[in-house]
């Protein structure tokens, strides 16, 4: 049975308390956390957490891979009364540099190569490092937090960094409301139950990822939490845990599909779910005859109101590039550049999910965060996509495209003006545009077009050591001259043109 969509928001820490003590809660690599231990742990690392630190609404961030510290510090910090700002471990310094001095960090964990890359005057002078195994030893000898949080459900619980069209990462405010209505709405349409098990394979620093754990935590069932090096790490892992659940995004979900998959990996699977990039009729097809016992559940989402829409599974055969309609306590309006509700418009998302702005950036909020349209059955602040849909007469949403300059690719959300600073700031260019140009397997493929010496390899290493893999560009293409547009400026619809 589907699991009530419970509207009643709680601090985000609560979610320990949904299982049975004996069933499987988290499987780690060297043991495994029944229920019971997992609410022991939890309690321990927030008692270890307000020693620690005993501010009530300190940021504590965490730079490592997945694991037992990764996984427990969102209701750790819950608990503690802390906000949580998980760093995606595929950033470099120059992105953690931005992060823990944007946000205020006055704790970051991390493992030790990881801390060791940072250099000095990359961590505020407030901020203390700690490798997360000697925190997770340490945190075994703490008294422990037991009682469950009695946190306002609106206070701030995480700061979630999201690359914006332009500058730096922003940080996403998302209260404990947020967290724990998002847990409650997927774990209902998705119908899970107490004897599923997740296996977590994307980033725990995105909202998608962290849902792994907390809609699965909900109804009560275990994750397992994967870093893999190939598609055959996730296949072995699916066969080995018998796990129900995966959710991928799109590159993900081809390489997983050139791959074979023993009967044990398919049979127990129960359901699929795709965000982060549009699933082609392609895709939807080669999942559903690989999986035809499995339900697929595409869905469309922004990090700014959690998720927005999913397509139900029984109409994805019929409708396979919908991206279907609202989620639970999720409002989704088409709106019109004359500010009415429309067939075709740009996407604006009302209710409980949105988040709470932009942290410390009053003028970006204001650009993404207004008030709801007229027509909206809430009050309060919509989040406005920048995402133009089209709704159909069967009410079935259609994405049209981007308002925005955005990079979309495997998965990731990256800002063309991040990749442009990092050229720019090497020896090799003085000028640079980053564009993304339609790729079947990447969503998006970054064409890089600069104005330099020439250097190619010069460039490419520089860039290899101050960007993350998944922003590196596929193409350089070297110009004697940019163009330029009527007002002077550098004409990118033009470049984006001929990158095509």
């Amino acid at each position: 049975m589907p699991i009530a969509p419970d509207p009643t928001p709680r601090p985000l820490d609560h979610l320990a308390m949904r299982g049975n003590d004996a069933d499987t809660a988290l499987v780690l690599r060297g043991h495994t956390l029944n229920w019971n231990g997992l609410r022991t742990r939890i309690a321990q690392l927030a008692g270890w957490l307000a020693k620690q630190v005993p501010t009530k609404g300190a940021r504590v961030a965490t730079w490592a891979a997945k694991g037992e510290l990764t996984c427990l510090m969102p209701l750790a910090a819950a608990r503690a009364g802390m906000v949580h700002v998980p760093i995606n471990p595929l950033l470099k310094r120059a992105q953690v540099k931005h992060i823990l001095n944007d946000c205020g960090a006055s704790l970051l964990i991390g493992n030790a190569a990881r801390l060791a890359a940072l250099e000095d005057g990359d961590i505020p002078p407030s901020c203390t490092s700690l490798e997360d195994m000697l925190v997770l030893d340490a945190s075994k000898d703490a008294a422990p937090l037991s009682d469950p949080s009695d946190a306002d459900p609106d206070d701030l619980a995480a700061i979630l960094y999201t690359s914006g069209s332009t500058g730096r990462p922003k940080g996403v405010m998302l209260s404990h409301a947020n967290l724990w209505l998002g847990a409650v709405s997927v774990a209902h349409y998705l119908e899970m139950a107490r004897d599923d098990v997740t296996l977590a394979v994307l980033p725990l620093s995105f909202d998608y990822g962290q849902n792994q754990l907390l809609s699965t935590w909900y109804a009560g069932g275990s994750v397992v939490p994967l870093d893999y090096l190939t598609p055959r790490d996730v296949i072995k892992a699916c066969g080995r845990h018998g796990i129900t659940t995966l959710a991928a995004v799109p590159p993900l979900w081809i390489q997983l599909l050139g791959q074979d998959w023993p009967e044990d990996a398919v049979t127990p699977m129960r359901r699929l779910t795709n965000s982060g990039g549009a699933l082609t009729t392609d895709l939807v097809r080669g999942l559903r005859q690989l999986f035809p016992q499995a339900r697929l559940y595409p869905m469309y989402g922004l990090t700014e109101a959690f998720r927005s829409t999913y397509l139900d599974p029984d109409l994805v055969d019929d409708h396979p590039t919908s991206m279907g309609r609202a989620i639970p306590f999720a409002e989704i309006l088409v709106v019109d550049d004359a500010g009415e509700i429309a067939s075709e418009g740009e996407l604006v998302h009302c209710g409980p999910l949105v988040a709470q702005g932009y942290w410390q950036d009053a003028e970006r909020t204001a650009q993404r965060f207004k008030p709801v349209p007229r027509g909206s059955q809430y009050g309060g602040m919509a989040v406005w996509s920048g995402d133009n849909v089209r709704r159909a007469d069967d009410g079935l949403l259609y994405f049209i495209g981007r308002d925005d300059a955005m990079i979309k690719s495997a998965g990731n959300r990256i800002s063309p003006q991040e990749i442009e600073e990092a050229a720019i700031a090497t020896p090799f260019v003085e000028e640079a545009v980053a564009l993304g140009i339609p790729d079947e397997k990447l969503g998006h493929a970054i064409h890089l077009v600069v104005r330099g010496d020439g250097d190619d390899d010069g460039l490419r290493g520089a860039l290899r050591r101050e960007l993350p893999n998944f922003m590196q560009p596929s193409v350089i293409r070297w110009l004697d001259a940019m163009p330029l547009n009527p007002n002077g400026k550098i004409d990118r619809a033009r470049l984006a043109r001929e990158a095509a």
